[in-house]
């Protein structure tokens, strides 16, 4: 478990329910539940990576849910981002028309793979007030500066609190667009909160000058703005544990006096084709569209599922032939009539453990009736 967020045990159940474990420990759940899932800069179309990311997220959802805990969930939309303007330019279209192009494929693919939509779905555009705000408390306790139109975060420890060298922590900024050699920072590791104007990208007005917010910051502003101080779990997929979520975490927290923004990180694990990781960059995408012309959404999900979310995972296309083929045999079983009372709990405690699908999914097939059920509506398998 990263050093940023809580060891899970502070807090105490009040919403009722059952146990809960999540990351390899108990967490107690306040009422309501928070969760924070780092979604899309919407300039490209969904993969499979991506999908897994936000069903596993629904999924966490829908069994705190089960326990009788109210939760509510932000899933972002950052639609301020360099790369996003780069590209929309690249096709002659305005940022902004662009990034909701691209958000109307992403939710249509959301509703073919059953993720519930989130009860918030802040734009990073329409909450650069909030950037503004969370910068200029940052510069208020100390923990940012302001240089030439620009506000950094002072960010010497973030590496150290993730576990990570210095060496590591370099290239892994330098790998997701951050850059450690800018002269005008007062340490590599220091990232910008707000971004002068330079004329290529969108601008804001604001008290250090036009300029746009860094995109650590939007997620943290986002965040505060819509769940609070302190989130129950911060979910994306595993790339995102440094810089992105160890930079929002910190910002967050120092913000907000706390000590810490996340009780729990949730973050799936990466996909790769052929040995490589899935990425734009390397060019060896498998579009969640593509599967969904020959093959139901609901076999696409329990796909994705079928596994334990942490792990790394390689596509292999004979395993979504058996997972369609798994989805018939619990449609079957589910069809027995009554089915054991003691493999329902038992489902229900391999959903609470660490989210056990497998062990979920093998108790179904075995028992059939109320627990094949109770995997298919808890799973959104319908």
């Amino acid at each position: 478990m990263d050093q940023f967020e809580a060891d899970g045990t502070a807090g105490g159940d009040e919403g009722g329910g059952d146990a809960f474990a999540l990351a390899g420990a108990p967490l107690p759940l306040s009422a309501p539940a928070r969760v924070y899932v780092c979604g899309i800069t919407p300039y490209d179309v969904t993969h499979l990576g991506h999908a897994a990311t936000f069903v596993w997220a629904d999924v966490l959802t829908r069994v705190v849910r089960s326990t009788g805990i109210p939760t509510r969930v932000t899933r972002n939309v950052t639609d301020v981002d360099d790369v996003l303007t780069r590209t929309a330019a690249e096709r002659r279209v305005d940022y902004d028309e662009f990034g909701l192009r691209q958000e109307f494929w992403f939710d249509r693919t959301m509703t073919d793979l059953q993720v519930a939509p989130p009860d918030h779905a802040p734009h990073a555009r329409h909450h650069v007030k909030h950037v503004i705000a969370l910068a200029a408390a940052l510069l208020a306790t100390g923990a940012a500066y302001e240089r030439d139109g620009a506000v950094y975060f002072r960010g010497a420890g973030v590496p150290g609190t993730a576990g990570l060298d210095r060496d590591t922590a370099l290239a892994l900024s330098a790998e997701y667009g951050d850059d450690p050699g800018d002269p005008h920072r007062d340490d590599p590791f220091d990232v910008p909160l707000w971004k002068p104007a330079d004329g290529d990208h969108p601008a804001w007005p604001s008290p250090w000058g036009p300029g746009r917010p860094g995109w650590h910051a939007e997620c943290a502003a986002m965040a505060l703005a819509t769940l609070g101080g302190v989130v129950d779990v911060l979910a994306g997929g595993a790339d995102l544990a440094f810089p992105h979520h160890a930079y929002q975490s910190a910002m967050a927290a120092a913000a907000t006096g706390a000590g810490l923004f996340a009780r729990r990180g949730f973050r799936a694990g990466i996909v790769s084709v052929d040995g490589a990781k899935m990425a734009k960059s390397t060019g060896n995408l498998v579009l969640v569209q593509d599967l969904l012309a020959d093959t139901p959404g609901a076999a696409v999900r329990l796909f994705l599922l079928d596994r334990p979310w942490a792990q790394p995972w390689e596509y292999r296309s004979e395993d979504l032939a058996l997972a369609t083929g798994r989805l018939e045999e619990l449609y079957v079983a589910a069809g027995r009539k009554p089915g054991s009372s003691a493999a329902v709990d038992a489902v229900r405690d391999a959903l609470l453990d660490d989210l056990d699908v497998p062990r979920a999914v093998a108790t179904a097939l075995e028992s059939g009736g109320e627990a094949a059920r109770t995997v298919i509506r808890t799973l959104a398998l319908q």
